[in-house]
């Protein structure tokens, strides 16, 4: 199969970054579009795309679009996709997705018909009555915006923010793709000396070594398209090959955290072990009152707690106002602190430089820059 393509879901904010990357990957063909990026790839380079993104959710394969504003358009328009092409006589095909916005808005019916569709389809192209799905699984999810239906094949399995290296998290974890991309908004380097006084997981520490480094986020997991029949199993192996000679070794990067939380520090430690970047990343016990860049060239990124009660806001505001009083600006410190509360810079106490919208899962952010 010479030509696939495909799409790269991502967190709302963050999809000039994706694009970006994929560019560097050496992707051509690229759209951006809101909450996705669009591909067109051979079978190495959607190895790659798994293997190697730090920013898409998960890569799925783009069997198809039409419109739909009934059950019967939506039965024909999936029957009418080539699923052969893809699934095989014994291969499972669960069925997921959601709609917005469209006049086919129940999701149990539109998994149903689609489900019936893809059977009937395959059924005349096998010229069988019964499928056992035993084999690969195949993981059909379904977008419907705006009664534009978009039919996909999920390559990825779990999301590609599981890295493989945090287990364990501490009670309010940044996923690993926002912070990858609050790294790149802070241009990480491998000489980069960068420090996080909240580090909870460690999740910012270790996706900026990795990032340093060039190790790619995907290096130590499996993916669901490594049993797909139609790809060539070497795919993998060659990729995997091309990523471990581009990380970088003995560089002069330096990730910091501290936590005023034991259990965290503890927590940071283990996670940059299982990411095999613990020569990079350090954490030790800290209190935000007492932190301090190192008058250098240095990075300070972090998420600090922000809460949803109105008592855990007000600690937060109080957090903010140390945050302004001890990151001190300088010819080589920077600061970039993702938060989303409206009045974030009042509190802070100084106007950031440049501001970028971001999405923390379902919440609106702002990553606040400081570097003038």
């Amino acid at each position: 199969m010479n030509n696939i393509n495909l799409v790269a879901p991502c967190l709302f904010g963050v999809e000039k970054i994706a694009a970006d990357e994929f560019r560097r990957m050496g992707f051509e063909d690229i759209v951006t579009e809101n909450g996705r990026v669009l591909l067109s790839a051979d079978e190495n380079m959607l190895a790659r795309a798994n293997i190697c993104s730090r920013f898409a959710e998960r890569i799925l394969i783009n069997v198809g679009e039409f419109s739909a504003t009934t059950f019967t358009e939506l039965f024909e328009g999936v029957k009418a996709l080539e699923w052969e092409n893809f699934i095989g006589r014994d291969d499972a095909f669960p069925v997921n997705g959601w709609s917005i916005n469209s006049q086919l808005f129940s999701i149990p019916d539109c998994q149903s018909i689609i489900k019936k569709a893809i059977v009937e389809r395959l059924k005349l192209k096998y010229n069988i009555s019964i499928f056992p799905e035993t084999g690969s699984e195949y993981k059909i999810r379904f977008s419907i915006h705006k009664n534009r239906v978009t039919m996909m094949i999920d390559t990825s399995g779990d999301g590609l923010h599981k890295r493989g290296y945090r287990r364990n998290s501490n009670d309010a974890p940044l996923k690993e793709t926002l912070a990858a991309a609050m790294c790149d908004l802070a241009r990480i380097y491998p000489d980069t000396k960068i420090f996080d006084p909240f580090c909870g997981s460690g999740t910012i520490l270790i996706e900026s070594a990795l990032m340093a480094t060039k190790t790619a986020p995907g290096l130590r997991r499996f993916f669901a398209a490594e049993r797909f029949g139609f790809l060539n199993s070497k795919i993998w192996q060659e990729e995997r090959m091309r990523a471990q000679d581009m990380i970088l070794k003995n560089i002069d990067f330096r990730a910091q955290g501290y936590d005023i939380d034991p259990n965290c520090v503890e927590l940071t430690l283990a996670n940059a072990k299982k990411a095999g970047v613990e020569k990079y990343v350090k954490a030790a016990i800290g209190d935000i009152r007492h932190f301090s860049a190192p008058n250098e060239r240095c990075i300070t990124v972090t998420n600090p707690p922000y809460g949803e009660r109105l008592l855990d806001v007000k600690e937060a505001e109080k957090l903010y106002k140390i945050m302004g009083e001890q990151f001190v600006s300088g010819d080589s410190q920077k600061y970039y602190v993702i938060s989303p509360h409206d009045e974030f810079e009042k509190h802070y106490g100084k106007e950031a430089d440049k501001r970028r919208k971001l999405y923390n899962g379902m919440i609106k952010c702002q990553l606040f820059m400081y570097f003038k």
